[in-house]
């Protein structure tokens, strides 16, 4: 009797904060997955490649699509394929709009997946809660995108695209992502862990009490892929899936601070409650921010049984392994 086919699964941008988590829950099915991911850099991160030896790694270029044929030849068509890759900072999506639609819109990916004349990879998007314009709580998943900044456009773009081009997609609102660092640090601030480091200083800091998100503690988004990756793995059904992916709670910066502060037994007297309305008269943050981009994640757990850690209980944990 033949031997049954590995399977393979491939996550785009793995040397990225989402993407190391993810590799990280991966490797243990080494034994019956072929695990792979792509970077941008000249070299993958040697501390990634030290802690998990059996995944490999290939260099690629989303925007030109370089590097992706040798997967093919090395590597194989992916059966499911995480794009955690994009240009994530709002800022600097506002400074060079073309270079954010090249890498946040995955054409180059997606007619790679097409180019192999079958429906048997799944693509499991990242997406994010700034598709939505921010003037109410609790988004449900077919409520309009009207996005305010570049980001969150170059997202709906991608949105778009995935869903006419791709017979199988599960594409991922994800609000804040936090939790602890990754196995080879990544270079952007994690919330909690800044938050932490300006509160201990004991000084007085402003944070805005008016922008409204639902984060996700980092192995409930990793939980929500593996499971979509699984039950594709293993039934191969159609799969046509758009979620809103955040925690249960919907706080703004102070009360992340505040949540931060207690954990901690630090002085609450030190977090300062400021508006952001009323800041940007004042500071020009470089990019326009929606106000409550808050989401109703009922489609989420029902669908596949995930209830997201609480956001205090979320912050105990981040600081908790950081202490480790």
């Amino acid at each position: 009797m033949a031997e049954e086919e590995r399977k393979r699964v491939l996550v785009v941008g793995g040397s990225g904060y989402l993407g190391q988590h993810l590799l990280a829950a991966l490797a243990p099915a080494t034994d019956r997955l072929d695990v792979a991911f792509t970077h941008r850099s000249q070299a993958p991160p040697q501390p990634l490649l030290d802690a998990l030896p059996s995944v490999r790694a290939f260099r690629a270029d989303l925007r030109s699509g370089d590097g992706l044929e040798a997967i093919s030849a090395s590597f194989g068509q992916p059966h499911v394929v995480v794009n955690c890759a994009a240009i994530s900072v709002p800022r600097a999506c506002e400074m060079d709009p073309p270079a954010t639609m090249a890498t946040n819109v995955p054409s180059s990916l997606v007619n790679w997946l097409l180019s192999f004349g079958n429906d048997e990879s799944l693509l499991i998007h990242l997406s994010t809660d700034q598709v939505y314009e921010g003037v109410k709580s609790f988004y449900k998943e077919e409520d309009e995108t009207l996005p305010v900044n570049m980001y969150g456009k170059s997202k709906v773009a991608a949105e778009k695209f995935i869903i006419e081009k791709c017979s199988n997609y599960a594409i991922l609102r994800s609000s804040i992502i936090y939790g602890p660092q990754t196995v080879s640090p990544v270079a952007k601030s994690l919330p909690i862990q800044w938050m932490d480091s300006v509160l201990s200083q004991g000084q007085q800091v402003e944070f805005f009490n008016d922008e409204f998100r639902c984060p996700v503690y980092v192995k409930d988004m990793v939980d929500v892929i593996l499971s979509l990756a699984k039950t594709w793995l293993s039934d191969g059904k159609k799969v046509q899936v758009l979620l809103n992916v955040g925690g249960p709670d919907r706080v703004s910066r102070l009360q992340m601070a505040e949540s931060v502060a207690t954990v901690r037994g630090y002085d609450h007297n030190i977090i300062k409650s400021v508006s952001a309305s009323s800041l940007l008269t004042q500071v020009n943050r470089g990019v326009a921010s929606p106000s409550d981009i808050s989401m109703d994640i009922t489609k989420l757990t029902q669908m596949l049984n995930i209830k997201p850690m609480s956001f205090q209980d979320g912050v105990r944990a981040t600081l908790v392994a950081e202490a480790s």
